[in-house]
């Protein structure tokens, strides 16, 4: 007789580990089941030799502000004070592109806008404007503006005060023509309002938190599992999961009334029967995927600061960035080789605050905006080569903006768009589920909802609301409430 649950979670990334962690406490019988070694999917830490990768985490805004997103579902999944939230300081730094010297934005409202207005003082009407927008914006603003019309129409042609406030678009896009300004609003807006936070120790602490919440609760969270069938009834209703070893041996099948994805749709559809899996992705034909990124770990045999890096996170734009709407083109910058134009990175320096990352090597993490299009047709060989010729000339760029950095490397690890499909099983290579791109006219709301067309069967992640940490805690959240009334 097949074990019987009240949920099946296929995936054990934040967004299905926060709710099953929610509804397990709940009183409901929990099953999740993770293909991979270990729980966290993205927000995974890791050693490759003695170099510590963060998978992940560079900073997510202070769960512990009752008006951040993350805060009731981590507070009722257990795990809110069980992990450390270190204060980064400061947002960012940002240098190069449109600013002829460094600016700092600091990571709240009354802080930022000083700071801007000195440092722009004829700006001094818009920022007041602008910020006063990001501080009043709700999840159920209606506008279809995006983040260019915005701060065009705002500032108009200073872009320098235009990348002062986005020089970490990558966080969540990569073109502001196409980013829909509330989502950036908010989210840009949740640092500011509550500060800029990282997870002592790494972000597997919260992941490997919220799964012990689950056991600790009666739930189980089964690894090196894979999920290779969502079953229904003749009414096309969830029935059960079906999963096997990662060899796809030994199946065994669950009766549980109610799925959960912490997965894309794309690849739920695939577990479904064919009328069920065509139904699901036409449900979500309209919806484009996220962009994808690089990220390069570096282990240096001396602190980043010796070198010149002042500050926990620098957004270090290139020159030929001369517009914030330059952003756009970087992201196919990877499909050539290594040249003149490098892109925008967000540079991380674990050393600069206390993160709780090991060190020595001291790691420095460059993340930059990527597509898994940059990569199409290119063998193995051939993959691997370019890859290390990127990173060679990545380490060299850094070098030039902090001399003598490129010497004291002492370990790497180099994941692209490629990898990160791999290690996420995300389609197109996407780390934030949807595109966060205006919703259209017919929409019932600009919001995404865990429920799907397949009764009985839910999202918890990034597609089920706005990438990053606060949308995929946020989303499981709203998914657990939503199966809890259902009783």
């Amino acid at each position: 007789m097949a074990a019987r649950y009240d949920i099946a979670i296929i995936g054990a990334g934040l967004g299905g580990l926060t709710a099953g962690a929610i509804l397990a406490r709940a009183g409901r019988k929990v099953l999740v089941v993770e293909r991979g070694n270990s729980v966290g999917g993205a927000a995974s830490s890791y050693k490759v030799g003695d170099l510590f990768v963060e998978g992940s985490l560079h900073a997510t805004s202070d769960p512990h502000d009752p008006g951040d997103p993350k805060h009731d579902p981590l507070k009722r999944a257990g795990v809110l004070d069980i992990v450390r939230w270190v204060a980064a300081g400061n947002l960012y730094e940002v240098r190069g592109g449109p600013l002829a010297s460094p600016f700092v934005l600091p990571d709240n409202f009354d802080a930022a806008r000083q700071a801007l207005v000195q440092r722009f003082p004829e700006a001094r009407d818009g920022l007041a404007t602008l910020l006063g927008e990001m501080e009043q914006i709700t999840g159920t603003a209606r506008s279809d503006a995006t983040l260019s019309q915005t701060l065009d129409r705002v500032f108009g042609d200073n872009e320098a005060v235009k990348a002062a406030l986005a020089a970490n678009l990558s966080y969540y896009h990569d073109d502001p023509a196409t980013l829909w300004w509330p989502f950036f609003a908010m989210a840009q807006g949740s640092y500011l309002r509550s500060g800029a936070r990282y997870i002592h120790g790494g972000s597997q602490r919260l992941s490997s938190a919220l799964a012990r919440a689950i056991r600790t609760a009666g739930g189980d969270v089964v690894l090196r599992r894979t999920a290779s069938a969502i079953t229904l009834d003749a009414h096309g209703c969830v029935t059960g999961l079906t999963h096997t070893a990662k060899d796809g041996g030994d199946p065994q099948t669950v009766a549980a009334a109610r799925v959960i994805g912490n997965a894309a749709p794309e690849t739920l559809a695939a577990l479904l029967p064919a009328d069920g899996g065509d139904r699901l992705r036409a449900a979500y034909a309209d919806c484009a995927p996220s962009i994808s990124l690089f990220a390069l770990t570096l282990g240096l045999a001396r602190p980043p600061r010796d070198f010149g890096v002042t500050a926990y996170s620098t957004q270090l734009l290139p020159d030929w960035m001369t517009r914030l709407a330059d952003y756009a083109a970087a992201t196919t910058l990877m499909a050539q080789e290594p040249g003149a134009r490098m892109p925008p990175l967000a540079v991380v320096d674990y050393a600069a605050i206390d993160s709780g990352v090991p060190a020595p090597p001291y790691v420095l993490s460059v993340v930059g905006p990527d597509a898994l299009a940059n990569w199409h047709n290119a063998d193995p060989d051939a993959y691997r080569a370019r890859r290390a010729r990127w990173q060679t000339a990545l380490v060299a760029y850094l070098d030039r903006h902090y001399p003598g950095l490129a010497g004291a490397v002492v370990a790497s690890s180099f994941n692209t768009a490629v990898s990160m499909r791999g290690y996420l099983g995300a389609p197109h290579g996407a780390v934030y589920g949807f595109a966060p791109t205006p919703p259209r006219p017919d929409a019932p709301r600009p919001d995404r909802s865990p429920t799907t067309v397949i009764p009985g069967l839910y999202l918890a992640s990034a597609y089920a609301g706005f990438g990053g940490y606060s949308g995929a805690i946020a989303a499981a959240g709203h998914c657990a409430d939503m199966i809890l009334a259902a009783g």
